[in-house]
């Protein structure tokens, strides 16, 4: 059994990390900043403490493979996520993200696999096939943090220390924090929506990935669905019984979409469309509750 610890691990993106791993079987270490009492997942986990402003404090020991989502933002944003404190911005995410990993590695923990994001592809041409061999060049401090963070995990990797990082889309999946609630609540209100189409990634999805990688050096996109929300207030209205007014379709070829090859041709295999189907009515009832 692999024991695996995992940052951020109460969050959305975290939870199903946390909850693939418990489903496999897998014994998990949920590293928090946060004191937390009654743990909120299917089977109990250990819980230790985790500050990235003090990272070569974490206890790492025993673990096998660190998986890394903590990001210290602003509630809700991450591009801009650094309000008026850029540089503590970076002191946290960059620098204490890879103390994180540095003390992982002096404990002995053998992998490492790091949440980045589409983000440090920057503002390529829209349209543009995002690969991995494409030179990165982010145009926010989001990105950029990220884009250090990879590097510098990268830099680490050895015979005794697999580094990974998954560059992720946007993420949805039922759960606390799920990223429409907002939008579905506006629509069911009546009001106007503004066209966007997005790459989008089911959380589930994303825990598969990181099982993938883990154990292996490199990067990896990570993106399933181009979702434009005139389909997705679309299957709302279906769901609802309600035949609301759908804002107009988004230009696709705006978008650029991620070549996730490198990943599928370990065996990945997203189902983010039977999953929101699926899950459609509980992500409703978060709105209904929100509104």
């Amino acid at each position: 059994m692999t024991v695996w610890a995992v940052t951020g691990g109460t969050g959305l993106v975290g939870r199903f990390i946390v909850e693939d791993l418990l489903a496999a079987g897998e014994e998990v270490v949920v590293l928090s900043r946060t004191r937390l009492p009654d743990p909120p997942f299917s089977r109990p986990v250990e819980v230790r403490p985790v500050l990235l402003d003090r990272a070569a404090e974490t206890d790492v020991s025993g673990v096998d493979c660190l998986v890394h989502c903590a990001f210290d933002h602003l509630p809700g944003r991450y591009r801009g996520g650094e309000g008026g404190d850029p540089a503590g911005f970076r002191a946290r995410n960059v620098e204490g993200s890879l103390l994180l990993f540095q003390t992982a590695r002096a404990a002995g923990v053998r992998a490492a696999v790091f949440l980045s994001s589409r983000a440090v592809y920057g503002a390529y041409p829209p349209g543009t096939l995002l690969r991995e061999d494409l030179p990165a060049r982010p145009d926010t401090l989001y990105g950029a943090a990220k884009l250090e963070v990879e590097e510098g995990l990268a830099a680490m990797a050895g015979p005794d220390f697999a580094a990974a990082s998954l560059r992720a889309t946007g993420v949805f999946g039922a759960g606390p924090g799920q990223k429409w609630a907002g939008l579905f609540a506006d629509h069911l209100a009546g009001q106007a929506v503004t066209p966007r189409v997005a790459t989008e990634l089911h959380g589930a999805d994303l825990a598969a990935a990181v099982r993938l990688v883990a154990g292996r050096s490199g990067v990896w996109n990570a993106s399933d669905l181009l979702l434009d929300r005139r389909d997705l207030l679309a299957a709302v209205n279906a769901a609802t019984g309600r035949d609301l007014p759908l804002p107009a379709r988004a230009d696709a070829a705006l978008v650029s979409a991620m070549d996730c090859a490198r990943l599928r041709a370990l065996g990945w295999a997203p189902r983010g469309a039977e999953r929101l189907q699926d899950e459609l009515p509980a992500m409703l009832g978060a709105a209904a509750a929100r509104a």
